[in-house]
């Protein structure tokens, strides 16, 4: 089955900025493009690009900071041939810090009482 649009475009591809270049800011770098996967519940939030085929961003899965690659996303499937991961059409740069604000502490702070 093929992807129905591309995980990265050329348009998002200048938006992001070279790899190391907001390695200062750690987790107040800006993430441009988000990445998930509907069948694993994963998500990658990318704020620096080689420009190829290597991201440096926020692993949500791992809760921390590191390299992927963007072969290994494209090539990522599921039952066989169904394309694994997707880019959020609708996503806007937010800061990391604030990304991992909504996905951590909501599960620390739950009352079941």
């Amino acid at each position: 089955m093929k992807r129905r649009h591309k995980l990265l475009t050329k348009y998002l591809i200048k938006r992001i900025p070279p790899l190391y270049f907001t390695e200062k800011e750690g987790i107040e770098a800006v993430a441009v493009v988000k990445f998930f996967s509907p069948y694993l519940g994963w998500r990658w939030f990318v704020t620096e690009f080689d420009g190829k085929d290597i991201f440096f961003g926020y692993l949500q899965h791992k809760d921390e900071l590191g390299y992927f690659s963007l072969k290994e996303l494209e090539k990522a499937t599921v039952f066989g041939n169904i394309p694994a991961v997707e880019r959020d059409l609708y996503f806007e740069p937010t800061p990391l810090k604030t990304i991992r604000q909504e996905i951590i502490e909501p599960k620390e702070t739950v009352d079941i009482r």
